[in-house]
């Protein structure tokens, strides 16, 4: 298996410069480029072709132009939607979390997590999967715990069909795909069919993605 190939965006060298470090003793990753701004890392992602990408949320020039991690993760998964992007911040307040999965980010870590957590972070996203560190899965089941009270009357999302919204229901309280399978008494390939027409219908890239469109829409 070759090494996953790791792009670095920070707006400052030492942040940069301390992740690289972390690699080194990583036979696995290999950092293979730099960048300074949300419009140097969409330009390398298309340059380097990157496996994962670490990018800072807020990545302003010197003037406060230019564009921030998230708007620059939404525009390079336009381009490369299988490159893994993980979010690497000092937030971590709702709004910076939530905005950044719904960006399409598979990993948020927090400025100051450990190598540990950093390493298999990176891993998990190259190897497809999202992962999220600890505080902000918690932050995550919080969210979820209770969703909002919608004032329409009418059903959420009318273009699912009624099978669609109740998978859909499913996967925002956590379900995985077999529990739901058992659950409704179908296959689990029907399931995966279910989710895959969820998916190209809300526009969402995955699980995480579809379950804050459901809460939002007060889906329980």
């Amino acid at each position: 298996m070759s090494n996953i190939r790791l792009l670095i965006a920070d707006d400052h060298t030492l942040v940069r410069q301390g992740l690289s470090a972390l690699f080194i003793a990583a036979p696995d990753i290999d950092v293979i480029g730099e960048a300074s701004s949300g419009d140097e890392v969409i330009a390398q992602a298309d340059d380097l072709k990157p496996d994962v990408i670490l990018v800072d949320i807020q990545m302003p020039r010197p003037d406060g132009s230019g564009i921030n991690g998230i708007e620059a993760t939404r525009r390079i998964l336009q381009k490369h939607p299988q490159t893994g992007i993980i979010m690497v911040t000092m937030l971590d307040d709702d709004n910076s979390v939530f905005a950044a999965m719904r960006a399409g980010a598979r990993g948020y870590i927090l400025k100051g997590a450990d190598k540990a957590e950093v390493l298999k972070t990176i891993r998990a996203v190259a190897a497809g999967e999202a992962l999220f560190g600890p505080a902000i899965a918690q932050r995550m089941m919080n969210f979820f715990r209770e969703p909002p009270q919608t004032e329409s009357a009418s059903p959420a999302f009318p273009e699912l069909t009624e099978r669609e919204r109740e998978i859909l229901t499913l996967i925002a309280q956590g379900q995985s795909n077999q529990s739901i399978a058992e659950r409704l008494s179908i296959a689990l390939k029907t399931v995966s069919n279910h989710i895959s027409n969820i998916f190209n219908k809300l526009q969402v890239a995955d699980r995480a993605q579809a379950a804050i469109r459901a809460r939002e829409a007060g889906l329980k």
